[in-house]
Parts: structure tokens; C-alpha cells; sequence
């Protein structure tokens, strides 16, 4: 089959790899791409936000699927348009992918399936939510409604840092809402279901992280590292989340009318009163792709090309690599503010030599001289594997001490509480 995946990032870097790996995927192209995708994959200028130029390049390029990577893509409508033109598309509808472009929306899905959750209120203007806030307390949980590049969410103990926050999400536009939530204690894990709109099947969990700095301090960000599998986590959590969450999204959003068909990733908190769900994304999450997807050994063309089908129930189960996986993120000077571009990188062919290390790049372009350089946030994602959470850390780190990027920084503690313990 041929296939084209649509997006910039990482996270599309990794998918295409996966499928170059699957021996039924003859081509793989990819809109708009990087320079790192560039090197092994075709790849064709697109607006992420353009539904119809997203369908015409595909009908164009007479692929028999697309996998549709960026939120602001499957939002805007490009599934639909894929669709329409009467080709497979592994996304969700405009329709469907309101799980993760409205916050409010998901959890009146989740309460419609019974889904555990925090409790919330939805709020339009800064009154309503200063009363939220007195209601559930400190520490302040403040996502904007929409979406926001993983980047639209404020947890503190900080009253008026919750309440600025509110402000900026209401003035971005008219009628905005915030949603303010109980605080969920407990760690984070990441699992996505791949879904037909009927079968769900989940992958590994991950655990990612979020904010910009050691120790997660700092503002939130898109993601500086993750890692799988979860050493500490219990032996049932993905059979669990699978039969408690997963599947009663998918059941729900079929009986509304709209079915999911795509990656439906639930964001969990593992807290002390059970699993709750902190939000849903209607796409494969970046960082923890790149580490999920190092470590599945089915083939991704065919699992993709069957939930875009329908046909995921006649799927033997996945199979799955031993090794451990983790990925981190250098990001650009002044991230995840508005962040320096066009710095020189240097060092990606030597890092890509260490053994397990495979350097996905995120934003990332050719200069007119020919140089690779800066062109985002988050610019590459060093991802290794190894035999345990601690080798492949230390290839990790190790690749990336061999990469130079002016003014660049990213986390050293990715896995590392997990890969001492396990």
C-alpha cells in the first residue's frame, strides 16, 4: 500500500519509520514534513489547517491511506476531506475529534459513558470560574477549552496565577470557556487504543513529561521526554483502561452518531481513589509515540489500514519488542515562550551512530546553504532503545551529548526515578 502522513513533527518522524518498516507499505510520503523525514520519505508542502489541499495532494498521489498526525488537522475537517474523496484515512472526523478539541465536550461524553473523571466545571466568564476555584480548592487545575498545543493547561497553588490564566483563555475569543477542575493527585500514565469505531486495541502505556524543566517545574510544554514501559505500573492497567475507559468512549461517541475511528489517547491519573481520566486527544501523542512505536513489532501499516477499514477485530493481537524505550526532548532557546529559530545544529549523524539511538526530528529545516537548523520549539527527539529502562537512558543522554544546538536545553531526569527503581 501506499501511504501519506500528514504533519511536521517528531511524532510523524516516528510513524513514518514504523511503516518504511512494514514490508505490505511500498511508498511513504509525508505533508509537509522535515528535514529529517525528508531523508527517507517524499515530502510535499501542505497547510496542516487546509482539509481540501490535505485531500487533493492525497488523490493526487493516489495513496491508499493517510494517517493524519497534528490536532489543528483532524479539527479543521482533513479526515472528512479524505474521506470524501473515497480514501481510507486513519483519523477521526471534525466531528469525533471534539474529544480533544473541546474539553467541555469530553466530558459530557465521559459522563454520558461512565467514564471516571475529574470533577469539573465549565465556566464563561472570570466569575464563574473565581467560584470554581473556592469550590474544589488549591492546587488549581485551568485548561482552556480548546485547543492549545498542549500548552492550555495551568495546575498551581498560585490563586492569581490560576486566574490570569482564565483571563488569557477567555480573551483569546468571543465566547471562550475555561473548564476548572478537581486536582488529581497520583502519576501520570499515557495508553492509546487504536479503534475502527467499534473494536478498540490498546497499546502500551507510557508516561510523558510535560513541564520545561527538572523536577517538573516550569510551564507546561508540548512534551520534553517519556518512556515506556511503566515499571511500577499495575499488571491490569491497560486490560483495565481498555474495558473502563476505552471502550466505553468508543460505544458512546458510535451511539452519538459521530464514531471514532483514529488513535483515542486517554491521559491518566493514577490516583488514590483509582484510575481517573484527565483528558482525552484525538491523535498519537508526542513525545510517547516515538517510544510506543520503537517498541511495537507488528506491523503499523496494516493496523492502521485495518482500523481505517473497519476490520481491526480480524487482527491477531499485537506483538511487542522486550526492549524499553525513552525519548528526549532538546528544544530551541526561549522554549516554550516564543522560541529561537534558525540555529545551527550539528552532531545528528554521530548521535544517530550510538547504539538503540535513532534521532527523530521534530523542527527541523535545511538552510539555502544546506545546513540543518532550528525551525521550531521542539527541534529533535532523541529516542533509544535498550534491554532495561537504565541502557536505554543512558544512550539516550549519551547521543545527545554528541548533538549541538546553540542555546538549546532539555531535561535530564526522563526515566530516570523509574529506570533506578526498575
Amino acid at each position: 500500500m501506499k501511504v501519506l502522513v500528514i504533519g511536521s513533527g517528531a511524532r510523524e518522524h516516528a510513524l513514518v519509520n514504523s511503516l518504511l518498516h512494514d514490508d505490505e507499505v511500498e511508498q511513504v510520503s509525508c505533508a509537509p514534513g522535515n528535514a529529517g523525514i525528508a531523508g527517507v520519505a517524499d515530502t510535499y508542502p501542505v497547510d496542516p489547517l487546509d482539509p481540501e489541499a490535505i485531500g487533493e495532494l492525497a488523490l493526487n498521489l493516489v495513496v491508499d491511506l493517510v494517517v493524519i498526525g497534528p490536532e489543528v488537522s483532524l479539527v479543521a475537517g482533513a479526515a472528512d476531506a479524505v474521506r470524501d474523496r473515497g480514501i481510507a484515512c486513519f483519523g477521526p472526523s471534525a466531528a469525533a475529534a471534539q474529544l480533544e478539541g473541546s474539553k467541555a465536550f469530553a466530558k459530557q461524553v465521559m459522563a454520558e459513558a461512565d467514564v471516571p473523571t475529574a470533577l469539573a466545571r465549565v465556566c464563561s466568564n472570570i466569575a464563574e470560574a473565581s467560584a470554581a476555584m473556592d469550590q474544589f480548592g488549591a492546587p488549581y487545575v485551568v485548561k482552556d477549552d480548546g485547543l492549545a498545543a498542549g500548552k492550555g493547561v495551568v495546575v498551581t497553588n498560585d490563586r492569581d496565577e490560576a486566574l490570569t490564566h482564565a483571563l488569557s483563555c477567555f480573551s483569546r475569543a468571543v465566547g471562550a470557556q475555561v473548564v476548572i477542575e478537581e486536582f488529581l493527585d497520583g502519576p501520570e500514565v499515557s495508553l492509546f487504543g487504536i479503534t475502527d469505531g467499534t473494536t478498540i486495541v490498546p497499546l502500551q502505556p507510557a508516561q510523558d513529561f510535560k513541564r520545561v524543566r527538572d523536577g517538573d517545574a516550569g510551564p507546561n510544554t508540548g512534551g520534553m521526554g517519556a518512556y515506556s514501559p511503566l515499571p511500577w505500573a499495575p499488571e491490569n492497567l491497560v486490560a483495565d483502561v481498555a474495558k473502563r475507559v476505552l471502550q466505553p468512549m468508543v460505544d458512546a461517541m458510535r451511539n452519538r452518531g459521530t464514531p471514532f475511528v483514529g488513535l483515542l489517547y486517554a491521559g491518566l491519573a493514577l490516583t488514590s481513589r483509582g484510575t481517573r481520566v484527565i483528558e482525552f486527544n484525538a491523535r498519537f501523542g508526542d513525545p510517547e509515540t516515538q517510544v510506543v512505536l520503537a517498541r511495537l513489532a507488528s506491523p503499523l501499516g496494516r493496523v492502521l489500514m485495518a482500523a481505517a477499514t473497519g476490520r481491526l477485530a480480524d487482527l491477531p493481537p499485537l506483538a511487542w519488542r522486550q526492549e524499553s524505550a525513552v525519548t528526549v526532548v532538546i528544544a530551541a532557546h526561549n522554549y516554550p515562550e516564543t522560541p529561537r529559530t534558525g540555529d545551527l545544529i550539528f552532531g545528528v549523524a554521530a548521535a544517530n551512530e550510538v547504539p538503540g539511538v535513532n534521532v527523530l526530528h521534530a523542527g527541523t529545516a535545511v538552510n539555502p546553504k544546506g545546513q540543518l537548523v532550528s525551525a521550531g520549539g521542539r527541534v529533535l527527539s532523541v529516542t533509544a532503545t535498550g534491554d532495561q529502562l537504565a541502557q536505554a537512558r543512558e544512550r539516550a543522554y549519551g547521543a545527545i551529548a554528541l548533538i549541538t544546538l546553540a542555546g538549546s536545553h532539555f531535561r535530564t531526569d526522563i526515566a530516570a526515578i523509574a529506570s533506578a527503581s526498575g
